[in-house]
């Protein structure tokens, strides 16, 4: 059964020819003038901001390699796809926000540990961990011991042995 075509359809595919024809005549004018504004130019570099880069990367990655070998004039579609990688890709990338390892204890916890183990020179990293948990503080023995290290601290039986006058006198 051929369906027949009835007004509106008509109507309608004869609009759409019309504005496909509109389409590419502007699609010709703008290479057109693309053309001419290249010649103008002659062989000097044109220089492009990120901005202006990103923007036309976007619309570049949308039309794909075979159509920009076509139309583009003014970057090879190569370079367009190189910028969308890179530019486009820079949203994505969270090794910026990143440092390494985990966050340092607060000033006031490292002050609080060279405190106790300056005051107590007998005591070891386990010892000093148990002090802080019964204030209330959660400390490993690691960072204490790294933060010992920042300070010139030794560990406890070298602390131990190097005694100041001053203590020596007190301890006498």
């Amino acid at each position: 059964m051929a369906k027949s075509l009835d007004p509106f359809r008509f109507l309608l595919i004869a609009l759409s020819g019309w504005m496909n024809q509109q389409q590419l005549q502007l699609i010709d004018y703008l290479r057109e003038e693309n053309r001419v504004l290249r010649e103008q130019l002659g062989q000097r570099r044109l220089r492009f901001n990120d901005d202006q880069r990103r923007r036309l990367a976007a619309r570049a990655k949308g039309l794909g390699r075979k159509l920009l070998r076509e139309v583009a004039t003014i970057v090879t579609p190569e370079t367009l796809l190189a910028w969308h990688r890179r530019l486009i890709a820079q949203k994505y990338d969270g090794s910026g926000k990143r440092g390494c390892g985990r966050p340092r204890k607060s000033a006031e916890i490292e002050d609080l540990v060279v405190r106790l183990a300056k005051e107590n020179r007998s005591w070891g990293y386990r010892r000093i961990q148990g002090a802080l948990s019964n204030l209330g503080h959660e400390v490993g023995r690691g960072t204490i011991a790294e933060m010992l290290a920042r300070h010139g601290m030794e560990p406890a039986p070298e602390r131990e042995r190097k005694i100041t006058w001053k203590e020596f006198l007190r301890q006498h």
